[in-house]
C-alpha cells in the first residue's frame, strides 16, 4: 500500500454505498471519491439543506456521479429505522457501508433516546444503522464491506471505565475527551466484534476501520464554536492551517479500507506518520481486540438499541 492514493481506487461501477456525515469534511471526500470511480453513492446526512448541496457540488465535481441525499439522524433512533426503511424501499443490495460521520468532545447532552451525545451518536447509533442494513449487505456479499471511521484518541478510552455506563453516565461525571476516547474504542470494539462473528459464520462480508490522523475538517472546532469558546475555536482552526493534513488525504485510510484489494476482516488503518501521510495498517489499543468487551458490547448494544441483527 506505499504512497496510496484516492487514483488507486479500483473501479466501483456497479455498486452502491452508503456514507454517512457525508456533507463535508472526510466523509465528502469519501462519497466524492467513490462515485468518481463509479459507484452509486448515498450521503446520508443529519442536515437536508446541507446534505443535497453537497449531493449537488459532487455532481458538479464529478459529472458522471451518481449521488443522493437522504436523512439521517444518528442522535434518533426512529431517524436510523427510517432511513433503513426508506433504504430498503429502493435498493435490495448494498455492497459499501461507510460508518464516518461522529462528534467530538462535545460538552454534556444526550440525544433523543436518552444516551450520553457522543456515545449515542458515534456507536449506538451506526451499531442500529448497521444491524438494520445487514440483510442488503449480505445480499451483495462476496465483496461488500463495512467500514468504521474511528480515531487515534480511542487510547482515552479504556475498556474498565469504557463500558461501565454504555452511554448512560451523569452530567456531574462526565469529561468530553474521554467520552470522545470511549465511543472511539466503542467503533474499533464493534468491527472485531463484528468481524469475529462474520468469519465464524464463513460470510464474505468484511468489516475493517480506519482513522484520518489530524485532519482539517469543521470536527475539531465545533464544540467550542458551539460553546461560544472563540479563542479555543481559533486556536483549532490555527492547528487545521498549519498542522493538519488536507480532507483528501484524511479520507485516503477510509478509501482504502473501503476499496483497496486485499482489506482482511478487522483491519484498521491510518496515516504513515500517525497523524498525516499515506494509508498503512495501524496501531490499535490491545482492548480494542479483547474477545469478551466486545461480546459485552455488542449485547448491551442490541438492548440499548432494540436492534437484534439477522443471522449472519
Amino acid at each position: 500500500m506505499t504512497g496510496w492514493n484516492a487514483t488507486r481506487i479500483p473501479d466501483q461501477s456497479g455498486r452502491t454505498a452508503v456514507v454517512t456525515g457525508a456533507n463535508s469534511g472526510i466523509g465528502y471526500v469519501t462519497a466524492r471519491e467513490l462515485a468518481r470511480h463509479g459507484a452509486a453513492v448515498v450521503l446520508a446526512c443529519r442536515s437536508a439543506a446541507r446534505g443535497r448541496a453537497a449531493a449537488q457540488r459532487i455532481r458538479e465535481e464529478v459529472p458522471s456521479a451518481a449521488a443522493e441525499f437522504a436523512e439521517l439522524d444518528l442522535a434518533s433512533l426512529d431517524s436510523v429505522r427510517e432511513f433503513a426503511r426508506a433504504f430498503a424501499r429502493q435498493h435490495t443490495t448494498l455492497d459499501l457501508l461507510v460508518n464516518n460521520a461522529g462528534v467530538m468532545a462535545l460538552p454534556y447532552g444526550r440525544t433523543a433516546d436518552g444516551f450520553e451525545t457522543q456515545f449515542g451518536v458515534n456507536h449506538l447509533g451506526h451499531f442500529a444503522l448497521t444491524g438494520l442494513l445487514l440483510p442488503a449487505l449480505l445480499a451483495a456479499a462476496p465483496g461488500a464491506r463495512i467500514v468504521n471511521v474511528s480515531s487515534g484518541f480511542h487510547v482515552l478510552g479504556r475498556p474498565e471505565a469504557a463500558f461501565g455506563s454504555f452511554g448512560s453516565e451523569e452530567e456531574r461525571d462526565y469529561r468530553r475527551w474521554t467520552a470522545y476516547g470511549r465511543s472511539k474504542t466503542a467503533n474499533l470494539l464493534f468491527t472485531h466484534e463484528l468481524a469475529r462473528r462474520l468469519t465464524a459464520a464463513g460470510s464474505p462480508l468484511t468489516a475493517a476501520a480506519a482513522h484520518p490522523g489530524y485532519a482539517s475538517t469543521n470536527l475539531h472546532a465545533g464544540a467550542a464554536a458551539l460553546e461560544g469558546r472563540g479563542p479555543v475555536s481559533r486556536v483549532m482552526a490555527l492547528g487545521n492551517a498549519v498542522l493538519a493534513q488536507p480532507a483528501a488525504s484524511g479520507a485516503l485510510p477510509t478509501l482504502y479500507a473501503a476499496t483497496a484489494p486485499g482489506v482482511g476482516q478487522d483491519g484498521f488503518f491510518g496515516p504513515r506518520l500517525g497523524w498525516r501521510g499515506a494509508p498503512v495498517r495501524s496501531w490499535r489499543a490491545g482492548w480494542t481486540l479483547d474477545d469478551a468487551a466486545g461480546e459485552r458490547l455488542w449485547a448491551a448494544s442490541e438492548k440499548l438499541t432494540g436492534v437484534t441483527y439477522p443471522p449472519l
